[in-house]
């Protein structure tokens, strides 16, 4: 099993999948990757080979911020927008959808479990 990035790769998936189990590589950013380094996009991550490995992790850690660093910069990109009091930022701060959904039905997600309001008698 391979570790990139203090994530263990998943066993028996295409490395263009596998490689999108760290935070902060997508599919697009995968097959960069894996051209970069060319390797095929459909080789299973089984077949990796200790070389191989090593030179995606060079790869990752030259170029693209994953894992912990990406995580604080989407935190602070969220913090910045609630601070400026834009709408996007005040939807943040109430926890409802930010981009334009509807939100009298569903936004279940975002709102949280139903609120029941009980009558007194």
């Amino acid at each position: 099993m391979a570790r990139i990035a203090g994530i263990d790769l998943p066993r028996n998936k295409h490395m263009e999948i596998a490689l999108t189990y760290i935070h902060g590589i997508g599919r697009t950013t995968a097959g960069k990757i894996l051209d970069e380094v060319s390797l095929s996009r459909t080789m299973s991550s089984d077949d990796l080979t200790d070389a191989d490995v090593t030179s995606i992790r060079k790869v990752i850690d030259e170029k693209y911020p994953i894992e912990g660093d990406r995580r604080r910069e989407v935190a602070m990109d969220i913090k910045r927008l609630m601070d400026s009091g834009c709408y996007r930022g005040l939807r943040h701060r109430r926890g409802l959808p930010c981009r334009g959904q509807r939100t009298k039905t569903n936004a279940r997600t975002r709102k949280g479990p139903r609120r029941v309001a009980v009558k007194k008698k």
